[in-house]
Formats: structure tokens, C-alpha cells, sequence
């Protein structure tokens, strides 16, 4: 019972306080405990690098996070400078700026970074939401890997090796723009035109989700004229020399969309007029391409980008409920409270889990990705790699449903506080993990193509 007090002395200084103190890896036991069960003898290297990158993710890069977030810091674009020169300048804040440079300067993909490293950095980083950062991460890891299988020409051996290893301490940045206004997901539907002019291929059309829009560099699908095959290039996002001058590569931004989430993140609508681009990989190979290695790795971080969201979001709604009290008890004594709280925590668990193990099998694929389903390999590996292939997209479909659940859960708790924007980072988090679950194929284009791959396989699996 309580008397009236014109004074409320509440506060909630006390769970800020603990929010505020909170490193994501040091105070993290089951995560410690996942990285040495699935690390095996690398665990001292990745435990280290962890408690390094989890000083700043935590901290300096959640604040920054934080800060983007508000919708009047939302990106936009400048179509033309003051002379009428058309330059698509996306105008961003400068704390985006900054910590996308600070973070990809981690180095993410270079040979000195084990893939176990990498992982871990990538699962720190992302318990603070896309944030302008996780999409162009995997982007640049799919643009990587692609290269390293094909990079066979000065440009793109140049292209590869600024994306890896950086340039004078300069880390690029990849996308890929696949979509189109007729096909979505359905990239052999693709009509962007690419022509083979005097030896240099330039492509001609338009493409209507361009997300990463601000990258260096993007895969890009394109049919061959007189092609029904479609084809992957490389495309910079300006030709050496003109980014000083904010001369694209023969394409223009047209506008920028008004997503529900990821809303740090631009994405836009591109019409390509003659823009220069690096072929990769067999003209006729670009699906099969897209499909068995830039899309794996995106979905691979699909699974591995909920898992992190939700840890944020599971931990915050804890000792949110230890915290707040209701009816002069914790509500987290309340007994539907604690299953609640039981049943996210277990799907958190079992999702962080999951990622780590899909993650140790992938790595120790015999001779790594391959553009399609293999034939020429022994019937043990074959299968295998079907597996995960499978496996992959399960786990996409699966962490990026439970995500958005698990982050509703977690809101759920916080009462009318947990879908207030400037009370937690949660309402973000949820709106994010509602783009991951479209992002990389929907839900039914992923459990269709794996039935599709189960009738295919029938015959020899």
C-alpha cells in the first residue's frame, strides 16, 4: 500500500544504471560457454578477440546505434549540387559515418581473421541492430567469397583485395542488387540488360531493391543481350578517380524507400544507364552463383544476427523483471512472467546454439562453397553439403520467425514502456527482425526451394 506524494520519488535509474554498465560478451556466461564448446582450440584466440571488439560494441558503438535511430536522423539523398551537377549524395549522420568505418576496420574478412573470429565479432556487432552496419557486413562477405572463387582480372583482384585487406586503412564496403520491379525473389525473372561494348561490359535497366545503396561496390544480376541466362557482375559504385567528384558509375539513385526497419540502412530504387561492370564467374552460372554462395552467406548471418537481437532483447527483459515491481512484487515472481521469460530465454539459447553449430559444419565443408549442387564429388561429401545446404535455409526461416516473436515477447514485459522508441533499443530491435524475415527469400520461397531441392535430390541422395 501506498500514500499519496505529490513527489513521486520513483526511478528507473537503477535498471539504466545496470543497462548502462553492461559489456555483451564479459557479462555473458552461455555465450562464453557456446564459443568454447564449438571453438575447440582456437577458444583463447576467439575469447580474446570477443572481449576486445565486446568493449566497443557494447558502449561506444551501442550509443551510436542509439543515436541514428531517431526518425529525423533517417538518411536521404541530394540529387544535385548547387551547380545542377547530378551527384545522388546520400546524406547521412555523422556518428553512421564513424562507426562504419570503426567497425569495418575490425577487419572482418581479412586473412589475418580466422572465421571464428569473424563470427564472433559479427555476433557482438549485431545485438545492436542492423544499424547501417550488419547488412553491408554480410554483403561484403558474399561479394568476398564470390571474388576469391573468380577474381581473375587486375580490376577485380583490386576490387577483392580492398574489400579484404583494405587500402591505406580504407575498408570497402559490398552490396548486391538482385531485385527487380516484376520478380522479387525471382531472379531468373531478371530483365537488366547487360551489353558487351567494345570488350567492356556496361549495364542498361533498373533494379527496384537496392539495399546497401551506399557501398563501394555491388553484386549485380544482369541478363546478357540475347540471353535468357543470367549473368553476375561486379559493379563499382564509382570509376577511379570520380568519387571525389560524386560521378557515379553510370547509374543514378533514384529515390530512397520508407522501410519498416533496418531504417538506418538505405534502400533504393537504381536505374543503370551504361554503368561499367566486372563479370564473375560463368555468364550463364549467375543464379546458380547467387543461389550456392552470396545468398548462403547472407543467410547463414540471418540466423546469426536473430540470435544476437534476441540475446539483447531476452537480457534486457530479465533484469527488466527483476527490476520492475507490480502489486508489491517482482514481476518476475510472477509465475506466467518467469515461463515467459523461461520459454524466450530457451529459444535464445537454442538459436545462438544452432548458429554456432550450422556455422562449425559449414567451415568444414571439403573444398568450401560451391556455385551449384555438385555432382563430381564422393556420395558422402555430396550429401553432406546438401545437408547444410538445407540447413541453411531451415535455420533462416526458423531464428527469423522466433526472432520477431521472442522481441514481442520481450516488449510484452516491459509493458506500455517496451513500444516506447526512446525507452529501449527493443522496438527497433522488433522492427529489424521483421526485415530478416523477408530478407534473402520469404518464408515460403525458402520452404519451396527446399522442396524442390528434396524432389531433385530423390534420385540419388
Amino acid at each position: 500500500m501506498s500514500f499519496a506524494d505529490r513527489n513521486n520519488p520513483y526511478s528507473f535509474n537503477e535498471f539504466l544504471a545496470w543497462r548502462q554498465s553492461v559489456d555483451y560478451y564479459r557479462d555473458d556466461p552461455f555465450i562464453q560457454k557456446v564459443v568454447r564448446h564449438f571453438t575447440g582450440k582456437n577458444w583463447e584466440e576467439v575469447d580474446a578477440a570477443a572481449r576486445a571488439v565486446s568493449q566497443k560494441a557494447s558502449f561506444r558503438w551501442r550509443d551510436m546505434a542509439d543515436r541514428i535511430a531517431r526518425p529525423e536522423l533517417r538518411p536521404f539523398m541530394l540529387h544535385y549540387d548547387g551547380h545542377h551537377n547530378r551527384i545522388d549524395r546520400i546524406c547521412r549522420p555523422l556518428d553512421t559515418e564513424i562507426m562504419e568505418r570503426e567497425i569495418f576496420s575490425e577487419a572482418f574478412f581479412a586473412d589475418k581473421t580466422s572465421p571464428w573470429v569473424k563470427l564472433i565479432k559479427m555476433l557482438l556487432v549485431y545485438q545492436n541492430g542492423e544499424a547501417c552496419v550488419a547488412c553491408p557486413i554480410t554483403c561484403t562477405e558474399g561479394l568476398v567469397m564470390l571474388l576469391e572463387k573468380y577474381a581473375n582480372t587486375p580490376e577485380t583482384k583490386e576490387i577483392l583485395r580492398h574489400c579484404k585487406e583494405g587500402i591505406e586503412g580504407d575498408f570497402a564496403i559490398g552490396a548486391q542488387y538482385l531485385s527487380e520491379i516484376q520478380g522479387g525473389s525471382d531472379v531468373p525473372s531478371n530483365v537488366l540488360e547487360a551489353v558487351n561494348e567494345n570488350g567492356v561490359w556496361k549495364l542498361y535497366g533498373t533494379k527496384f531493391f537496392c539495399s546497401a545503396t551506399h557501398a563501394d561496390y555491388a553484386v549485380v544480376t544482369a541478363k546478357p543481350a540475347g540471353s535468357e541466362k543470367v549473368g553476375l557482375f561486379v559493379v563499382p559504385s564509382w570509376l577511379p578517380g570520380n568519387r571525389e567528384k560524386e560521378i557515379r558509375n553510370g547509374y543514378t539513385i533514384d529515390r530512397i524507400k520508407w522501410k519498416l526497419g533496418t531504417s538506418e540502412l538505405t534502400t533504393g530504387e537504381l536505374t543503370f544507364n551504361g554503368a561499367v561492370g566486372y563479370p564473375v564467374g560463368p555468364l550463364d552460372k549467375g543464379v546458380a552463383n547467387v543461389v550456392g554462395i552470396v545468398l548462403t552467406y547472407s543467410r547463414l548471418t540471418v540466423g546469426l544476427s536473430a540470435a544476437a537481437f534476441m540475446t539483447r532483447a531476452v537480457r534486457e527483459a530479465e533484469k527488466y523483471a527483476s527490476f520492475r515491481t507490480a502489486f508489491e512484487l517482482p514481476i518476475g515472481q510472477f509465475p506466467l512472467v518467469a515461463v515467459q521469460l523461461r520459454r524466450i530465454k530457451k529459444t535464445t539459447q537454442r538459436t545462438i546454439a544452432g548458429a554456432f553449430k550450422l556455422y562449425r559444419d559449414f567451415l568444414a565443408l571439403e573444398g568450401g562453397l560451391k556455385g551449384s549442387q555438385a555432382g563430381d564429388e564422393p556420395l558422402a561429401s555430396r550429401r553432406n553439403r546438401f545437408n547444410i545446404r538445407e540447413m541453411i535455409m531451415l535455420q533462416k526461416i526458423a531464428a527469423s520467425w522466433d526472432c520477431t516473436d521472442v522481441i514481442r515477447e520481450a516488449m510484452s514485459l516491459f509493458g506500455g514502456h517496451g513500444v516506447m522508441e526512446d525507452f529501449s533499443s527493443l522496438p527497433r530491435l522488433y522492427r529489424d527482425s521483421a526485415i530478416n524475415e523477408l530478407w534473402e527469400g520469404p518464408r515460403n520461397v525458402l520452404l519451396t526451394q527446399i522442396h524442390r531441392d528434396l524432389q531433385q535430390a530423390a534420385a540419388w541422395y
